[in-house]
């Protein structure tokens, strides 16, 4: 069995991490982390991922993210991608963002998604979450976290 945890480094994400840790502790399941990266300095900084002196550099944001998630799930496979050249022109980086974690969730055959994201569940289809379309697939079973602990 494979779990996937997208994670950003957001609260949410990181209580998904914590939820998918402790089910795959007891189920005996792989756990797959992966953190996308869109190639746009500005929406690293606001996500927290680089200082406002820091150059924008993918390298860089995978080692911190790396370690957040070292810290929380020593054994998970962390996977850090770039997300350079949209295949659609009129995608928004959260269709970008959600179109590669389906493709990930089936290449690692992932069971079940942990996902945390503030706008999962508030609306049916909101613009700036990848909650929606990623629950939409019927590969896989999906835990959203709406709420830190």
């Amino acid at each position: 069995m494979s779990l996937l945890v997208p994670f950003d480094g957001s609260t949410l994400s990181m209580t998904a991490l914590r939820r998918a840790q402790e089910f795959a502790t007891f189920s005996d399941a792989e756990l797959v982390v992966l953190t996308l990266v869109p190639d746009d300095p500005e929406y690293a900084r606001e996500r927290g991922w680089l200082d406002p002196e820091d150059t924008f550099d993918v390298g860089v944001i995978e080692r911190k993210l790396r370690q957040r998630v070292h810290d929380e799930a020593p054994t998970a496979e962390f996977r850090c991608e770039l997300i350079e050249d949209p295949t659609d022109p009129v995608a928004t980086v959260p269709m970008d963002v959600a179109r590669r974690i389906r493709q990930v969730a089936a290449e690692v055959d992932a069971e079940i998604l942990f996902i945390g994201s503030e706008n999962a569940g508030r609306v049916s289809t909101p613009l700036a979450s990848v909650g929606s379309p990623i629950s939409e697939d019927p590969e896989y079973d999906v835990h959203i976290v709406r709420h830190p602990e």
